[in-house]
């Protein structure tokens, strides 16, 4: 299981310094700021605005955190991420059987709250609109390196991507002070950076399954 959260927070790094992840919000040029648009949006209030886009309001925000947070695929996520640990035997010092497993599940589910809530409240300090867009490009490896790249990228209210501090500061949060109710094994920095790797090694796979699954289709 360290091994994969190395490799992932590896994968983390090659995306942060790959080129073209995030598309970023242009200065429009003359001819584009006396004509109103851009190529790809329009300049509203000194903001390039996409007109595709539609912000979220707060009742919609709040909605979208407590079923992110605490909904079923939170759930369902938690016992995948429980049953792993179980498998692998890790921490070691909850052991076997059945309560062990419950345990497990139970830490996953509490670590994937707070790191949602963290999220929640950071992006709507920052004006960030943290929700999976799928990707208007076609073919699988442009499908599959939008859906990776997501993971580190959100939105402003006018629909520009950027690097995402709210998904990648609340993940390192959440990994951090779930050290909290770990047992002694796993309570240094190196497990909570390791922890980090894989939660967002999970979030990689979770993004590419919302991206070609026909039951998110439609869906942020």
């Amino acid at each position: 299981m360290k091994s994969l959260g190395f490799v992932a927070v590896g994968l983390l790094m090659w995306l942060n310094a790959a080129p073209a992840q995030t598309t970023q919000a242009e200065a429009p040029s003359a001819s584009t700021a006396s004509s109103g648009g851009s190529a790809d949006g329009v300049l509203r209030g000194g903001l390039v605005t996409h007109p595709e886009y539609v912000p979220q309001t707060a009742s919609e925000r709040f909605r979208s955190y407590l079923f992110s947070a605490f909904g079923p695929g939170a759930i369902g996520r938690a016992v995948a991420g429980g049953s792993i640990s179980q498998w692998d035997d890790s921490p070691k010092e909850w052991g076997g059987g059945a309560a062990a497993w419950g345990e497990r599940i139970g830490s996953a589910y509490a670590e994937h709250g707070i790191r949602k809530t963290l999220e929640f409240g950071a992006a709507s300090a920052l004006h960030e609109d943290d929700r999976y867009f799928r990707s208007d490009e076609s073919g699988f490896w442009k499908r599959t390196r939008h859906a990776i790249a997501s993971t580190f990228t959100a939105r402003d209210y006018a629909g520009n991507e950027h690097l995402s501090f709210t998904r990648v500061g609340s993940a390192a949060g959440a990994s951090f002070i779930s050290r909290i109710w770990q047992p002694r094994s796993e309570t240094t920095a190196g497990d909570g950076a390791v922890n980090f790797g894989i939660t967002m090694a999970a979030e990689m796979g979770w993004n590419v399954f919302k991206e070609f699954s026909p039951i998110h289709a439609g869906r942020h």
